[in-house]
């Protein structure tokens, strides 16, 4: 059951994952109990609860008290099922109702000084004036790479780094993303929907369709009608919604996906300060057809200031990207890119994600 570099509990998520989503383990069946599992799969009866509490968390399994562990997801779950997800109603969303466009942002404690001036001292020290040199465009190879590394062992995105592009915040990706598409493309946005979103794509020149947020998700009747070609989505607590994808619902997008030359861009912000044990899977690594871009920043991480996001592009998109817009000068400065690749690659960025992320556990509790 071990692998080299797997936690036993995280090893028997991902099993039981793949046999609910084949079918192994349908819709509604109880799964054994974890000392059952535990004798089958010669485990402690520890790490099966550990495996059994992140595919609670994921949304693949339902615990019902003093019955057992009941699997939750179902293919059929999205555009079949829309007329059930509908007699929800808005008003049993999580937090404010969409209509109002309110919400409450999560505000991280800031990265810790010391460290920020004692790496930057580093990087000028051990670079020098290459500090001043211009950057490659897609990005610091040194960045680049730590990102690579980061993203394999938190969130599940095993890359090469010619996928990876630098640029400085989100709001400069989206309007490469349009360029990456073509400004006759239709873009469909959760609503409410952080308004960047919508004002840059706008802006950019591209056509935007806005789908209205049902429980766990876009409602699929929306979805389901909707003649986009691209599907932005913010699967970990979208803004101001505050909601968070299912694992059916980021199955149901990726079926979207599939049904023609679609792709999913998926917008990863705030993720990383989950208050699950595990970070929440991501659209990209569920992904078997190459056609999910990612998004992800680190003005909530590191600081608002620092002006630094980055997109993961599918495979088949690299040499599209690399023909019409390769020739995009990287818009971060390479001080910055360096610092960044020196804290994650000495681990200080994680260890501050995990502080907070202890923290707010506490608070929780």
């Amino acid at each position: 059951m071990k692998e080299p570099n797997g936690c036993l509990y995280v090893q028997l998520y991902e099993r039981i994952k793949r046999d609910i989503v084949s079918g192994s383990f349908p819709y509604g069946s109880r799964l054994p109990s974890k000392r059952t599992m535990a004798e089958e799969a010669n485990l402690s009866v520890i790490t099966v609860k550990h495996a059994y509490e992140l595919l609670c968390d994921e949304g693949y399994l339902e615990a019902r008290e003093r019955s057992g562990y009941y699997v939750a997801f179902r293919q059929e779950d999205g555009f079949a099922a829309y007329a059930e997800e509908g007699s929800l109603g808005r008003d049993r969303l999580g937090g404010e109702s969409p209509a109002t466009g309110k919400g409450v942002a999560f505000s991280a404690p800031p990265f810790p000084f010391s460290v920020l001036a004692k790496t930057m001292r580093r990087v000028m020290t051990e670079y020098g004036e290459g500090i001043l040199e211009r950057s490659p465009n897609k990005g610091r190879i040194e960045l680049r790479s730590e990102i690579q590394r980061y993203l394999a062992r938190n969130r599940g995105i095993c890359v090469d780094i010619e996928q990876i592009v630098i640029g400085s915040g989100v709001e400069h990706l989206y309007g490469l993303i349009v360029e990456l598409f073509g400004r006759g493309s239709v873009f469909a946005l959760e609503y409410p929907s952080y308004e960047k979103i919508e004002d840059t794509y706008r802006i950019a020149g591209a056509r935007v369709e806005l789908l209205p947020m049902g429980a766990d998700g876009i409602a699929s009747e929306a979805l389901a009608k909707t003649s986009a070609d691209v599907l932005h989505v913010s699967p970990y607590r979208s803004f101001p919604s505050g909601i968070t994808a299912s694992a059916s619902k980021k199955h149901e997008y990726l079926r979207w996906a599939g049904q023609g030359r679609r792709f999913v861009v998926e917008d990863d912000f705030e993720s990383e300060f989950s208050l699950f044990r595990k970070t929440k899977e991501t659209i990209f690594a569920l992904s078997g057809d190459d056609n999910v871009v990612y998004l992800n920043t680190f003005s909530q991480t590191i600081s608002p200031s620092l002006r630094v996001g980055y997109m993961v592009l599918p495979r088949k998109l690299v040499q599209r990207y690399d023909s019409r817009l390769g020739f995009y000068s990287c818009t971060v400065p390479t001080f910055e890119q360096l610092l960044l690749a020196e804290l994650i690659g000495r681990g200080d960025f994680e260890r501050h994600v995990n502080r907070v992320r202890r923290g707010k556990r506490r608070e929780a509790q």
